[in-house]
């Protein structure tokens, strides 16, 4: 399925050692890859009207939020990644979605804060680390908002650990999360395991996937074999690598 459409994947810089510290960024390109759907990065770290980011313009239509993104596209150019599942594994994709996303996703971001000289390298050395403290310190009060933030540290962690349990049994020895055809919910499972894998050196995020749930690091290097072939020109030692596809 080819396209020619014209859209702008506003993100990040690229990461140091995954091509974006958002997992989010990683889910979305990742999207376009799996669709075959040509698309131009913008890496100046342009806000949404929502302030956030990534987002994307579609012909020049600006769409916000990851999913928004997918969803619109789906529409716009008739595209089906998830035609070969069931109504009952679009329901499990849709809730293991839900659960990375909004949960998942705020366990990764405490794992990763623990290593701040790793959060400078990341941020390309853009920022020192009084501004990288401060933004933790905004991302806690994010967390404590949410609700999980109210959980003490190990707590964090036992939930950080019961949803890679989850997706590693459910999983299994499959080569995707439904079976050899990746579906829509890979991308986004994708970006978040992407970020605890390569992106949260030395945290428990990383031991639990290397020492317990090592098929979720197979999967994770099997995502990237089949849609980054240019994963080495996508990432960078000190995060300024601005490689456009």
């Amino acid at each position: 399925m080819g396209s020619t459409a014209k859209v702008i994947l506003y993100q990040l810089f690229r990461g140091p050692r995954a091509p974006s510290p958002s997992p989010f960024a990683v889910k979305l390109e990742t999207f376009l890859r799996m669709a075959k759907i040509e698309y131009t990065n913008d890496f100046s770290v342009t806000q949404s009207s929502k302030g956030k980011i990534p987002w994307m313009k579609y012909d020049g239509e600006a769409v916000e939020d990851s999913q928004f993104c997918v969803e619109y596209l789906n529409r716009k150019l008739n595209i089906n990644l998830n035609s070969h599942l069931t109504e009952e594994q679009r329901s499990i994709s849709h809730a293991f979605r839900k659960m990375a996303e909004e949960n998942l996703y705020w366990c990764m971001g405490l794992a990763r804060m623990e290593n701040m000289e790793f959060m400078t390298t990341m941020s390309g050395n853009r920022f020192n680390k009084l501004f990288i403290w401060y933004g933790i310190r905004v991302y806690r009060n994010q967390m404590k908002a949410h609700g999980i933030g109210r959980h003490s540290h190990d707590e964090i962690l036992h939930i950080l650990e019961g949803d890679l349990r989850s997706l590693s049994v459910y999983l299994g020895d499959k080569k995707f999360f439904f079976g050899d055809q990746p579906c829509e919910t890979d991308a986004a499972l994708f970006g978040q395991l992407s970020q605890i894998y390569w992106q949260c050196p030395g945290s428990k995020g990383e031991q639990l996937l290397n020492e317990k749930f090592t098929n979720l690091v197979d999967y994770c290097e099997r995502m990237k074999a089949t849609f980054w072939p240019d994963w080495e020109d996508c990432i960078t030692a000190d995060g300024t690598k601005t490689a456009t596809k």
